[in-house]
């Protein structure tokens, strides 16, 4: 994993996905470009924060792109295409273990589980000795996604590449087609595309890996140490609309939610939204403010460490900026 982001640093990433928010009449109004690992309603506290107009009041207007995987996003991070990057801190591990002298910060949490879900072929139920001889598209070696899997696997008695095939060859982006194309037994999924494979009677969903591997922070906004220090009022705005969004997510129903993200997903069908995110509401997906554990980062060491991906732990106060998310709360 050590030179899996220098491989891709001279990429150009992130395709646009779409301009979002509205620009503030402030003087000091900015445009950010946040660049996400992926386009999924277990974001929906952030596209609350753009929809809901909470960015436009602190000044931000938001330019959102969507990497297809957390190397990417940190790729364009650091080559400067997005100020913002929404990912799994893994990406943040990786670069300050390389001794990067910019390396990114995490400032703000959005996620605190894993939020995909395990896909099988029938709907039977559910037991993890099931998995034992199976094949699993489990997602891109080295992401959280995939090494969250093997952690739970590990904790259930089923050893990863031993007692069960983990197959890492397919793009995340390439995984829900690689099922409903007769690849694998089984499939680790995000929303709203897991219920999609399940409305085209392609798959049952069958458990929640989240609830399996408890606490973690899964999904975090990083930004190259440089930027933050050189612009932390900038920092500061977008970590509070992101508090006020995680406050009323969390004080609102899977129904006002889904009606208010339902621009970030024009293809899919409120009725499908809405339990979407009532799904994720019930595994307890979203952290109620910006602010990550230690303790829970900690726990995301051990499972990289688990999966053979990490040499050594960063301190969590070297990576991680609570201060803005702090702030934000008072």
């Amino acid at each position: 994993m050590k030179k899996l982001f220098a491989l891709f640093l001279s990429l150009l990433l992130c395709l646009p996905l779409a301009a979002c928010g509205s620009a503030s009449d402030a003087e000091d109004a900015v445009t950010l470009q946040v660049c996400e690992v992926t386009h999924s309603v277990f974001y929906a506290p952030f596209y609350a924060a753009m929809e809901l107009g909470y960015f436009a009041d602190e000044g931000i207007e938001i330019e959102l792109t969507n990497g297809g995987g957390a190397d990417k996003v940190m790729t364009a991070v650091l080559t400067g295409q997005a100020q913002v990057g929404l990912a799994g801190p893994e990406a943040a591990i990786y670069v300050y273990k390389e001794g990067r002298e910019d390396y990114p910060m995490v400032f703000g949490q959005l996620t605190k589980r894993d939020g995909s879900f395990l896909v099988g072929r029938a709907n039977v139920p559910f037991d993890w000795e099931m998995l034992r001889g199976s094949h699993i598209i489990g997602g891109r070696k080295g992401g959280v996604p995939e090494m969250t899997l093997e952690y739970v696997l590990r904790q259930n008695g089923i050893i990863p590449h031993e007692d069960a095939n983990v197959d890492t060859s397919v793009q995340f982006n390439m995984m829900a087609g690689a099922f409903t194309g007769g690849t694998g037994d089984y499939v680790a999924l995000f929303e709203p595309t897991a219920t999609e494979v399940v409305q085209a009677g392609k798959g049952y969903i069958l458990t929640s890996i989240g609830q399996e591997s408890g606490e973690i922070p899964y999904t975090a906004f990083f930004a190259a140490k440089s930027y933050m220090e050189a612009n932390p009022d900038i920092i500061q705005r977008f970590t509070n609309a992101m508090a006020r969004a995680q406050a009323w997510v969390q004080n609102s129903s899977a129904a006002d939610i889904a009606k208010a993200i339902a621009p970030q997903f024009p293809d899919s069908d409120l009725d499908v939204l809405t339990t979407v995110t009532q799904r994720h509401k019930d595994i307890d997906a979203w952290n109620t403010t910006p602010v990550m554990q230690q303790e829970a980062f900690e726990r995301l060491e051990t499972v990289m460490e688990t999966a053979g991906e990490l040499d050594g732990w960063v301190p969590f106060e070297k990576l991680v900026d609570n201060s803005f998310a702090e702030k934000a709360g008072k």
